[in-house]
């Protein structure tokens, strides 16, 4: 059969991985999932993810592109690799994409998703995927304070050295902290924009937490930004709290 390119939707628990990219003598998502591909058609690919997402961090939708040779079709690619892959690592679709199709350069915008579990009684099920903060945080300041970071932005002050960008410039479109739960215990902060930089969800997350516990007003969120100094923001939020949850394609 004739090269094709493809788009892969794939969900991952992060817990027991050093991030999506290979490293040496370390389990990583990409590791994984190249090595059930190779095993289902013998091919050893390049896979792009949209985003490199770190240690721990956890995915309902991130988007992986390959090109490929073989003749298996979309949705029997499905049922082979989630029959290679482990537990924690599901691929949810297959489908043709644009030759030439680039998860990372491609996309428009991603969806994250910070969970929080804000509660007395630390979580049970919860505890890989929400971050336990046991004073009461308000949510309508910590919401006035995320109305400021939406727009275009210099978000210099929420990166983590350890990325080289030509820009630390970014659009977010929608930043809204949500509260649910029996008793509202659990808070999600869902940030999307057109880009990222390292660290800059769970920076934001810790910043927010800061107004939330009443350390700091809403209002101090536009002197954050105009630092443009890292060390002017909250601290970043853990690692094990952050989702990937879509990214946006105009294919």
């Amino acid at each position: 059969m004739s090269e094709r390119w493809l788009k892969l939707t794939v969900a991952y628990d992060g817990t027991a991985y050093a991030g999506w990219q290979i490293q040496p003598a370390q389990p990583t998502v990409q590791s994984t999932l190249m090595q059930a591909w190779q095993a289902i058609t013998g091919e050893e690919v390049t896979l792009t993810a949209s985003g490199r997402t770190d240690a721990g961090v956890h995915a309902l939708g991130q988007v992986v592109g390959l090109r490929t040779n073989t003749a298996l079709e979309c949705e029997r690619l499905v049922q082979a690799l989630n029959a290679k892959l482990p537990e924690d690592v599901v691929v949810t679709q297959v489908e043709t994409a644009p030759a030439g199709f680039h998860a990372t350069h491609d996309a428009l915008r991603k969806l994250y998703r910070y969970q929080i579990h804000n509660s007395r009684v630390r979580p049970l099920m919860d505890r890989r995927y929400r971050w336990h903060l046991p004073q009461t945080l308000d949510v309508s300041a910590m919401q006035a304070a995320a109305d400021l970071m939406v727009g275009r932005h210099d978000f210099a002050c929420f990166e983590t050295t350890g990325s080289e960008r030509s820009s630390t410039v970014r659009t977010l479109t929608h930043v809204e902290v949500g509260q649910g739960g029996a008793e509202g215990e659990k808070i999600d902060i869902d940030v999307e924009g057109d880009g990222f930089l390292y660290n800059m969800v769970r920076g934001i997350a810790g910043t927010l937490v800061e107004v939330g516990r009443g350390a700091r007003e809403p209002q101090w969120i536009s002197e954050v930004l105009a630092s443009r100094d890292r060390r002017t923001a909250g601290p970043n939020a853990p690692a094990h709290g952050l989702v990937l949850v879509r990214v946006t394609y105009g294919c």
